[in-house]
Order: C-alpha cells, then structure tokens, then sequence
C-alpha cells in the first residue's frame, strides 16, 4: 500500500478508535518488511501515541505467511505470560479500514539484535552476551510452554515427516544445484531417524536474532517479532534454527567470519535450563534446520537472478550452501 494511501485510511480508522479529533502523522514504512508494515503516531489532545500495523503483502492471497491473523492468534496467546512480545491493540478481518485483514501493536523503540562489527551488539561484553542469552532462550522456553490449545486459528500440528518432505519442491527449483549434491544423502537419513518422543506445540518458525527487538541502552530483550512462520508442530525446531545461526561451522565465506551470538551449546544449555530438563534429539533438529536453510538459499537465489525477488545477499549466502549441508550430515553422524 502507497503510504499517502494508508495515510487517508488511517485517519478515520483512529477516529474511530480515539473519537473525533484524532491526527495521525509520521506515517513511515518499517525496514525489513518487503513494504507491508508501517509506523504511524497519533495525537489526541495533549497526548501522543505510537503504533506499527502490519498489513499482507500486496497481491497475495491471505493464507499461511500471508495470513496476519494467525500472528494475532499467537501474540494473544502469550498476553498473561512472561515471555516479552508486542500485545495486539486494535485487529481485524473488516475490510472497510485497509481492504485486507491488519493488526496494530505498539511501536517499540530499541532495535533488533545486531553483533556485526559496526553494530550496536559488538559493543557487549561477554557477561552481557550471557545475559541477554539468558534471557533470549528463557523467551524462546516460555513460547514452548503455552499450550496449543490456546491458538486453535493455527490449525493441526505439522508432521515430522512433512517438515521434511515439504522443502523438495524448493530443491528441485534452486540455482546452482551442485552446491546442493549431497541434500539427498541428508534427506533420507533425517527421514530414517524421525524423533518419536520430541514436544510437539507451538513455535515461532523464523526464531533467530534478527527477530529479537531489544533495548540497547542498557541491552534487554523487549519483544520476540515477526511471527509470519508460526504454527503448530515440533517445538525444537526453534531451537535449531537459532543454533544453526550461531554454528560457524554451517557457515562459509564473509557469514562464517562475521561475529556471531552465543554458540549453539550455550544456547542449549541455557534453553535446557529454561524448560528445567534436558533437551532431546536436538542434534537432528539442528541438522533439518540448516538443510532447509541451504534449499532456501538456493531457491531464493534462482528467483534472484530470474528478477522475480531482486536480492543480491543470496549470492553471499549462497557461499554456504554446501557448508550448511554438510554440517547437517556431520551433526547426523
């Protein structure tokens, strides 16, 4: 949506929500969101407030990702717990607002967790490091613990199997598929050793540092964002994802040398920690974590240089396409 568009959408949509009078401004679009989420304040009288509204991207239908609801679904669900998130003020299906379903939260100031050489992160130290860990992976502990009953929008819990199956689609479709020469061999042996006994419930889906908004004053974790890949199943793969992104070794070229955050045995530890016991088959969710990622490099990659989703960092990424699998064969032993 053109912001001078939802700039006169907006306005009867906060009158209606603080009455007549209303003035909404600085109407902006937020980074990292393809153009679909925006920052908005509103003053009435003498007081000013701050909202972000997330709307579906243009030109899709609105289901899965697409579906913002089903982000509502889960951020109600965590209202009432410890884990920090972004509560959901105003949400909806009425097209007479937006044309198309939306969800307000509050606009945070701080920003997400960033340890590359200029970022806000390198300056922490390694005790402040620990700590934020500490809190990121009880967040990631306390998200697990809500029961899935309490999110009935996101349907049934995916199958293991299917979380394997469903990225060879992707695989079929990747740019240099040399790179991914032994994703079959991973494959197969993450379908020959499908855990049986892991916790099944509700997960976030993308759980890694770019989706973790913090103060960075004094760094403390503030919300855990960006829930477009929540569902139900296999709790653990939150925990894989994360380790995978801290796993210098599933990584080549500038992403294997950059800083990363804690290592993965830290995260699991302090994760473990969190729950009060020992976490199972972890090293199997580690591995589907970066297989999928290396197929999803591939296949963003190809839509790249087809000019379908211009992105020139998938050429760096895709540096570590053959690292990422072969870390995943190596954690399957």
């Amino acid at each position: 949506m053109e912001l001078d568009e939802l700039r006169k959408r907006l306005g009867p949509f906060c009158e209606d929500k603080y009455g007549a009078g209303a003035r909404v401004f600085d109407v902006v679009t937020m980074p990292g969101h393809a153009g679909f989420a925006y920052g908005f304040r509103v003053e009435q009288g003498n007081a000013v407030e701050s909202w972000f509204i997330r709307l579906p991207p243009p030109n899709v239908n609105w289901r899965g990702t697409a579906d913002v609801l089903r982000q509502v679904a889960v951020l109600n669900a965590l209202d009432g717990t410890d884990v920090p998130h972004c509560s959901v003020q105003w949400s909806g299906d009425d097209l007479q607002w937006f044309g198309c379903p939306y969800f307000v939260v509050p606009w945070l100031e701080g920003d997400v967790l960033r340890i590359g050489p200029e970022d806000w992160g390198a300056a922490l130290t390694d005790s402040q490091l620990l700590d934020l860990g500490t809190q990121v992976m009880g967040a990631l502990a306390g998200i697990h613990r809500v029961p899935a009953r309490e999110t009935p929008y996101l349907g049934e819990p995916v199958p293991f199997v299917e979380d394997v199956q469903r990225w060879d689609r992707f695989y079929e479709r990747a740019a240099d598929p040399e790179c991914l020469r032994d994703a079959p061999i991973v494959r197969q042996k993450l379908l020959d050793r499908i855990p049986d006994d892991a916790p099944v419930g509700i997960f976030h889906g993308d759980f890694q540092i770019a989706n973790l908004f913090c103060a960075t004053a004094s760094p403390r974790l503030l919300a855990v964002i960006d829930w477009e890949l929540t569902g139900i199943g296999a709790t653990l793969n939150d925990l894989g994802w994360i380790a995978t992104f801290s796993d210098r070794e599933a990584w080549s070229g500038q992403r294997g040398a950059a800083p990363m955050f804690l290592d993965p045995l830290t995260l699991i530890d302090l994760y473990s920690a969190a729950c009060g016991q020992a976490v199972p088959d972890v090293n199997w969710f580690r591995a589907l974590a970066a297989y999928k990622f290396a197929i999803i490099t591939g296949f963003n990659l190809s839509l790249h240089r087809r000019g379908k989703r211009v992105d020139p960092t998938w050429e760096e990424t895709a540096l570590s396409m053959t690292s990422l699998i072969d870390r995943a064969n190596e954690l399957l032993g």
